[in-house]
């Protein structure tokens, strides 16, 4: 019914069901056939009909009176949605965990406003477990998969941790991977608990850390300081890596890979502009090192 209010609208402004039928681009047939199917439906007569045109009954001129208003805005909302959905312009909400947004995805961040000078870029860093649908972003990246049915996930690679120490403790460090039990440690909250990998092998340090910290970026530190072994993501250490500010430990080792997904709310229709994000980071990952893609 309400395609043929909009239409019975239409003929109402225009007096005319041919002119109605150009202004919404449709066949005379099509209109003349849908404004009987709504009197039908309504029960009553719309419209007198005379060679000079279309004049509203006392019904039509109050069904009009009612629903004019209503579909007017109706057609801007829906204008505005389109817009916003479908254009290129506009505002993008981002939410990031604070370890990957800062640092390994600043090149992403300078590349993509660059790319798109149309889009006015919000980032948020936080955790976006539970955060997404009330701070109404409209695409969240997170670690590990989240319980929330209301939110869309999509899978797009991992990261793996890494032990790391300060060069200048090579020397002193263990020999063996069972002796990071009493080796001195510091260890990010995310990570405290040690599960490391080696082919078929697993291990499973619980150890008491020296020092922990619910930030990676402090932890790093820490163990450029010397402070002792870390077992970080490789997304936060490949630059001090490859500028020997950090060593890796035990290199035929390995933490369990954290998982990275793309979220989205449920209810939301995700908008070109997230579809545009969502591409253009998955291009930027599949390129970095420190990421597995999962393509």
């Amino acid at each position: 019914m309400l395609d043929n209010l909009k239409i019975f609208v239409a003929a109402a402004e225009q007096r005319s069901l041919t002119n109605a039928a150009l202004s919404l681009g449709m066949t005379i047939a099509t209109v003349s056939r849908r404004m009987s199917e709504l009197e039908q439906q309504l029960g009553c007569e719309l419209f007198h009909r005379s060679n000079k045109g279309l004049t509203l009954t006392p019904a039509g001129t109050a069904y009009y009176e009612e629903t004019a208003s209503f579909i007017h805005e109706l057609d801007l909302r829906l204008v505005n949605l389109d817009k916003s959905l479908n254009s290129l312009d506009g505002e993008l909400r981002v939410m990031a965990p604070t370890n990957i947004g800062n640092g390994p995805l600043d090149q992403f961040w300078q590349s993509f406003v660059a790319n798109n000078p149309s889009i006015s870029l919000s980032i948020l860093l936080a955790d976006p477990r539970d955060n997404v649908i009330p701070q109404q972003v409209d695409i969240a990246i997170c670690s590990g998969p989240q319980q929330n049915s209301s939110l869309i996930q999509q899978r797009i690679g991992s990261i793996t941790p890494i032990l790391v120490a300060a060069p200048n403790e090579t020397n002193i460090l263990p020999l063996e991977i069972g002796d990071l039990e009493r080796y001195p440690s510091i260890a990010a909250q995310l990570f405290s608990d040690w599960i490391l990998l080696s082919d078929n092998e697993t291990q499973s340090l619980r150890k008491k850390h020296h020092h922990i910290s619910n930030d990676m970026n402090v932890t790093l530190n820490l163990v450029k300081a010397g402070a002792g072994i870390a077992l970080l993501p490789m997304s936060m250490v490949h630059r001090e890596l490859a500028n020997g500010e950090v060593v890796r430990v035990f290199p035929a080792w390995a933490g369990v890979p954290r998982e990275i997904f793309l979220l989205w709310p449920y209810q939301r229709t995700l908008s070109i502009r997230a579809k545009h994000f969502r591409d253009e980071l998955s291009n930027y990952l599949r390129e970095q090192q420190w990421f597995n893609s999962t393509t």
